[in-house]
């Protein structure tokens, strides 16, 4: 199919976003998963006669922040639309969006795929608009929640230049990843507070007409969105090569039959008859507000993960896991700056070490999320320093983690308490070493006779007899001189 068509995708991601209250009135936001139906609205977003909506200043700031973290360029003049359809979840019979002026437009993302390369996503506009309620469809009739009707709603819209179901994935866990570092969105697809819509078409190869596009609905997780996309590209190519013809239309995912499926005709921008909403005046944006949005802009993602690499010499693989959810890298920064504050606890590479395999390790095992346990970055420092001074090894080391995380104890207290300091006393480890050469002639005879991997079976049996607590760079040294004493005598 590549070979004779060339894939032309662009995503819209509409993202609720997280203000306590809705963009036009004062009801409060809830969840629309566990609020009861129809308690959080008022005439304003019902859509009663003659009610006059507000703008939500902080919906507008938190746009602000997207935008310009997307690198676009600010439009100091505002004007809120009317885009106008009828659907049973929209009370006033037309939504408040933005459509000439949006808020942000000619943005770009670099996305990194599977194989390392990177690619330019452009994005075409970031506007604000209210959301719409929420059909539920039973047998015989549909139920609707308004809940959600007139809850802020960011949309961002890329440039036709997504290829396949991989990129768009990937442009979509990265801006999932963004909204989540500027704390303006949860990223939950699940709850449906981050919905994805790929617009897919295909052109013969060579060509720069766009085919006839479709526009996939209700995907709800990367996952669908690679596959639905893929999907959707072999369909179009194969009802090309049979004759047919595209119809542009809005597609389901059916996750069963893992195939697509029609659900209504597709409606063209002119359909919507946009025009100026005249409830609201013009939204004029300073360059004042402008400053003060981007001063409030979090260290980003990509920029996270080069310093991750430049600074601390951390692998790609190492620096994309911490710097993914922006908890664990905050979690990872503050032990690194306690770890410099101390001069303690190793370098940046261990401590990511520990949090990418043990500590990870224990939170999957307890169901836990970094934020949920009573472990702070300055105890995990105060762990591996211990480990740094031979007080304790790293076997005894992770048994105490475990701990620290199920009690919030300290690590030298539950030390203490357990008797687990590291044995590094030299004639105690000498005269275990003597006992377990003179039970053991044969083992020993092999070692001298050049089977020198045999150490790790010695070193083995005495982390064994001092019940893992024995030094074991010491055990080490002290089995090598023992051993070679005995082939001098």
């Amino acid at each position: 199919m590549l070979e004779r068509y060339e894939p032309v995708i662009g995503l819209e991601i509409h993202a609720e976003l997280l203000t306590r209250s809705k963009m036009f009135c004062g009801c409060r936001v809830v969840d629309s998963v566990e609020a009861a139906p129809n308690t959080a609205v008022c005439p304003v977003c019902l859509g009663m006669p003659g009610m006059l909506p507000v703008i939500n200043r902080r919906a507008v700031e938190f746009a602000l922040r997207v935008a310009l973290a997307l690198g676009c360029e600010i439009q100091p003049y505002n004007i809120f639309a009317r885009k106008n359809y009828f659907y049973p979840d929209l009370p006033k019979g037309y939504q408040i969006s933005q459509y000439e002026l949006p808020i942000g437009r000619n943005g770009a993302l670099n996305i990194t795929l599977s194989d390392g390369a990177t690619k330019r996503i452009g994005i075409r506009r970031v506007h604000m608009e209210e959301d719409t309620g929420k059909l539920t469809h039973l047998d015989g009739g549909s139920l609707v929640d308004y809940n959600r009707s007139g809850v802020p709603l960011l949309e961002i819209v890329t440039e036709p230049d997504i290829r396949s179901g991989e990129e768009a994935r990937a442009y979509a866990t990265r801006i999932r990843q963004i909204l989540r570092y500027l704390g303006v969105n949860t990223g939950d697809m699940e709850k449906g507070v981050l919905r994805i819509e790929p617009n897919i078409s295909i052109r013969p190869r060579g060509s720069n007409e766009f085919g006839t596009r479709i526009e996939l609905k209700n995907l709800n997780s990367f996952r669908v969105l690679a596959d639905g996309t893929d999907y959707e590209l072999r369909r179009q190519a194969d009802l090309l090569d049979a004759g047919g013809h595209v119809v542009q239309e809005t597609r389901g995912w059916h996750e069963t039959r893992r195939e697509t499926f029609s659900q209504r005709a597709k409606e063209e921008a002119e359909d919507y008859r946009y025009f100026a909403e005249p409830d609201l005046p013009p939204l004029l944006i300073d360059e004042a507000w402008i400053e003060s949005a981007r001063a409030t802009l979090p260290e980003l993602p990509q920029a996270k993960e080069a310093r991750y690499r430049d600074e601390f010499g951390l692998t790609p693989y190492e620096a994309t896991a911490l710097a993914d959810d922006h908890v664990v890298a905050e979690w990872f920064d503050a032990a690194v700056v306690t770890a410099d504050a101390a001069e303690a606890g190793g370098n940046p590479k261990v401590i990511a070490n520990w949090i990418l395999n043990d500590l990870f390790r224990l939170l999957n095992e307890r169901e836990r999320a970094i934020n949920q346990i009573d472990l702070s970055p300055s105890s995990l420092v105060d762990l591996l320093s211990l480990v740094a001074r031979g007080v304790i090894n790293q076997n005894t080391a992770r048994e105490v983690l475990a701990e620290m995380i199920d009690s919030g104890r300290a690590p030298a207290a539950i030390i203490e308490e357990r008797g687990l300091g590291q044995i590094s006393d030299e004639p105690a480890l000498v005269a275990l070493i003597d006992d377990l050469i003179a039970a053991n002639p044969e083992p020993v005879a092999a070692y001298l006779g050049g089977k020198e991997n045999l150490l790790g079976w010695f070193v083995g049996q005495i982390m064994r007899a001092t019940r893992g607590q024995g030094n074991p760079a010491m055990i080490n040294k002290l089995l090598r001189q023992r051993l070679e004493h005995r082939r001098s005598m």
